[in-house]
């Protein structure tokens, strides 16, 4: 069969073809999870086994391992997971991308899926334009689910038909032993780094073997390089991680090139035993000689070789833990986290002790919610010209939220331990109430000013510009809020009991005194209703600031032991 360019391309389109479809439909599937996945992954415990269910039913549910590993990296980067725990979750990855191999071996090959796309299209591609969010998502699903397997109908079709004489230098490649095993681990590499997708690398693999362009053994080769190659998608997320997610990426490198390396010593008489299982337990044959086996022969030696791997690897993940710490060391100032520094939610204290942690706490949280206002009033300071400036201010305030929003869970969750943890006296149980409402003032602060920055962000790109008049009055606005939030804080690093709540309670009615001029003045700029967007954009900022200032009261009673 002649192979030219046209030819390439067409392979090349149809392996896109492919990995479109499976793209479709693990977005879809992520969409329609929702928060469930993170969820699952922020409950995960220490416990090694329930980390690698996690990595394989995620994987399975997504079908892409690569995705798994990514949004691990993420949620490593997040401390939403421990690098200990992201081991294991990793181990459960690999595990669950062999699903891929069996859902393209048993209904990729024997029963025609493609036949079916057209029909799951025309069911699933009006779903995508329902109102209804969910329907929409479960459409994406199944308009992506059939065009994989379209894709990988386009695929086989592509493939050359090779004849024997064309296929000599193959056989030749395969007559160094464990050289030739070595060269095909990296052409797998190889395929699985330029398409990104192990699950795309591995189709192929399956399609050439399934044409019998290549043997068994080479496709087998391949599939472990394939388990090296999609390690490198989470090392390219992990660049712009901090130090824990690039050795999550690290830990996944190890443990699938360690897994590799092992299989290779032992590679031909693991492929005997596959192909013994199968003469003597299933009715394919060997897939060293019949065609019509490799698919189920490659898919049972893909899952066989990760399962053992994980069993070797199980009990060894404090020493991948130690190994990649030194690997990757702490940088100082790389990880800007903000994080509880004098709680340790793993260690309870005495009753006062650990209340007095909570409260130095506080004082931190009073010093994040300062440093976010002064951004949040530079944000509005900045004219349309200052684009770059402004798009870096609002990352920072989102990624603070971001932070106060764990932080204040495990606040309140330590902060529950603490009133569950015995006898607690009625002074206790009144400050364990007070701390749990300055917490959550505090975050909801954080939220106001990150609402803040969406409304920036909306209006901006609406080409709705503050002017320099709503600017200057905005920013004396601020000034006041900046006496709030110094009272505030002067509370917060104070005696409990004992805040200057009358002092609060005058800046809070200045506060709001101040929002009724300023919508008076700014309603009676103009009347043209051309105008009226400009004049909601503004009230929506300055409604934001008083109820910033409403907060920061709440907070301040707190500290005074107001508590309903």
């Amino acid at each position: 069969m002649e192979f030219g360019l046209f030819e390439v391309l067409k392979l090349v389109g149809s392996l896109g073809f492919f990995i479109y479809g499976m793209k479709i439909m693990s977005e879809g599937i992520q969409n329609v999870a929702g928060d469930k996945m993170k969820q699952i992954l922020a409950a995960m415990t220490s416990n090694k086994w329930a980390g690698v269910f996690t990595g394989f039913l995620i994987t399975t549910i997504i079908q892409s391992s690569s995705a798994t590993t990514v949004m691990l990296v993420s949620f490593v980067n997040a401390s939403l997971l421990t690098l200990e725990q992201s081991i294991g979750v990793i181990m459960g990855a690999n595990i669950g991308t062999t699903v891929t191999a069996w859902i393209i071996s048993i209904l990729g090959f024997k029963v025609k899926m493609s036949k079916l796309a057209l029909p799951i299209i025309a069911f699933g591609l009006p779903m995508m334009f329902f109102s209804n969010k969910k329907t929409k998502q479960w459409g994406e699903v199944l308009v992506g689910f059939a065009l994989l397997f379209m894709g990988l109908a386009a695929l086989k079709d592509s493939v050359p038909t090779l004849s024997a004489d064309q296929l000599v230098f193959l056989e030749q490649l395969t007559d160094y032993g464990i050289l030739s095993t070595m060269l095909f681990v990296m052409i797998g590499t190889l395929i699985t780094v330029v398409v990104q997708s192990s699950s795309a690398a591995m189709a192929l693999t399956l399609v050439l073997c399934n044409q019998g362009i290549i043997p068994f053994e080479v496709a087998a080769a391949m599939v472990l390089g394939e388990n090296i190659g999609t390690t490198i998608t989470a090392n390219l997320a992990s660049l712009v991680g901090n130090t824990a997610a690039k050795r999550a990426s690290r830990a996944h490198f190890i443990f699938n090139v360690f897994g590799v390396l092992w299989m290779i010593a032992v590679f031909p008489w693991f492929l005997r035993g596959i192909e013994y299982f199968m003469l003597n337990y299933t009715d394919y044959g060997s897939p060293f000689v019949n065609t019509g086996s490799v698919a189920i022969g490659l898919s049972i030696f893909h899952t066989s070789f990760n399962l053992i791997n994980v069993m070797l690897m199980i009990n060894l993940v404090k020493v991948i833990r130690n190994v990649v710490i030194k690997m990757v060391p702490e940088k100082e100032g790389e990880d800007d986290k903000f994080k509880l520094v004098y709680i340790n939610t793993g260690e309870l204290l005495t009753t006062e002790a650990a209340l007095t942690q909570v409260k130095k706490e506080m004082v931190r949280l009073g010093e994040q919610i300062t440093d976010m206002s002064g951004k949040a009033k530079k944000m509005l300071m900045l004219n349309e010209e200052q684009k770059p400036e402004r798009k870096m201010l609002i990352e920072k305030i989102r990624k603070i939220e971001d932070d106060l929003d764990e932080v204040e869970v495990e606040v309140s969750d330590y902060l529950l331990k603490i009133s569950e943890s015995g006898s607690v006296s009625e002074i206790a149980a009144l400050e364990i109430r007070s701390l749990m409402r300055i917490s959550h003032d505090l975050e909801r602060i954080s939220d106001i000013y990150k609402s803040m920055s969406f409304v920036v962000e909306k209006r901006y790109g609406e080409k709705i510009w503050l002017t320099p008049e709503q600017q200057s009055e905005l920013s004396e606005y601020f000034s006041l809020i900046d006496e709030v939030l110094e009272l505030m804080n002067k509370n917060l690093a104070g005696e409990y009991g004992k805040a200057d709540l009358d002092e609060a309670k005058k800046l809070e009615k200045r506060v709001n005194k101040k929002r009724k001029e300023l919508r008076k003045v700014n309603m009676s700029r103009t009347t043209d209703k051309d105008d009226l967007v400009h004049l909601l954009a503004y009230n929506d900022l300055i409604s934001s600031i008083e109820r910033v200032g409403d907060h920061m009261l709440n907070v301040s009673e707190g500290v005074a032991g107001v508590v309903d």
